[in-house]
């Protein structure tokens, strides 16, 4: 096998180092944790996945949180993921990952996982919109193509993706607000399964396969609790959001949208930001700890020879 020239060696360590958590690994691949719509990997010292990666690479875990647009298509977003996946395979030797994805990570490492099988391990949706969200519908229904308000919008929600991203460290990374909606609108995700179906159950709300044809392990998880803690300023905004989706939700997708391979609990007292331990780690104390959902999720992989 070639060696690395040291020239490139050093580039890719320059470019994983960031977002690189630990040394050594209890799976057989890394693990990596995708972040959502207007997401980042680590915002002035704030993780997106709070204290989530750090508490695994004390387990010793090896774990990888990239940064990809903050508001772009699933797509775009997906093929920035795969040229990180990519980087970290090269880094550390192994020939595969395991993609955790949140919310509209879900969608970007189901991409990965489509176009590049060999790459990948396992999937995991954790509130993924695999079906899109009834919120996004909603607010599409107000933005007619080529009206005004539609151009306002861009101008905005383009401009908070560039503020997440430069703040956050990853200026170059381009925003697209309209693709973001596309891809998380009902119809837009219907389109984007029928490109990448891999993982779906036969049925919206049915539990799917835990193999699916491609050779990778599906997995997700999600809750139902809008409203879990009264110390969490953040419950508000999930309730007001749980208001307007049909039947059980997160505050933000409904619990059959995030179904995708082997469905581990699609009802947890958790809300779509107790889902990555956010805001700070404020939760329903009476559930689970969202950190101890990733360790034993870690331990799953492991079990299974991932």
């Amino acid at each position: 096998m070639k060696k690395i020239p040291l020239i490139l060696f050093a580039t890719l360590l320059f470019l994983i180092t960031p977002y690189c958590h630990a040394k050594k690994t209890t799976t057989q691949y890394p693990v990596v944790l995708v972040h959502g719509l207007m997401g980042f990997d680590n915002l002035l010292g704030l993780d997106y996945f709070y204290n989530i990666a750090e508490s695994l690479s004390q387990d010793g875990t090896l774990v990888f949180t990239p940064a990809v647009s903050a508001i772009n298509s699933s797509e775009v977003r997906g093929e920035q993921l795969l040229t990180h996946v990519k980087a970290i395979l090269a880094l550390t030797g192994a020939n595969k990952v395991n993609l955790i994805g949140h919310s509209q990570g879900a969608q970007t490492v189901r991409y990965v996982a489509s176009v590049r099988p060999d790459l990948i391990a396992s999937v995991t949706s954790i509130g993924g919109a695999n079906y899109g969200s009834g919120i996004i519908d909603l607010i599409s229904q107000k933005l007619p193509a080529n009206s005004q308000a539609e151009h306002t919008a861009r101008f905005i929600f383009d401009g908070v993706g560039e503020v997440i991203s430069l703040l956050s460290g990853h200026s170059q990374l381009p925003q697209d607000t309209l693709g973001a909606l596309s891809s998380l609108s009902t119809q837009g995700a219907d389109v984007f399964n029928q490109k990448y179906p891999e993982g779906l159950p036969e049925n919206k709300c049915d539990q799917g396969q835990l193999v699916a044809e491609n050779g990778v392990y599906y997995f997700s998880w999600s809750g139902t609790a809008a409203l879990s803690n009264i110390l969490d300023p953040t419950d508000l905004p999930m309730l007001l959001g749980s208001l307007l989706i049909l039947g059980k939700d997160d505050g933000l997708i409904s619990r059959c949208s995030s179904h995708l391979g082997h469905v581990i609990k699609d009802d947890y007292d958790m809300n779509h930001l107790d889902e990555i331990n956010q805001f700070i780690g404020l939760h329903n104390f009476r559930e689970i700890d969202p950190i101890e959902l990733y360790r034993q999720h870690v331990k799953r992989l492991q079990e299974l020879g991932l």
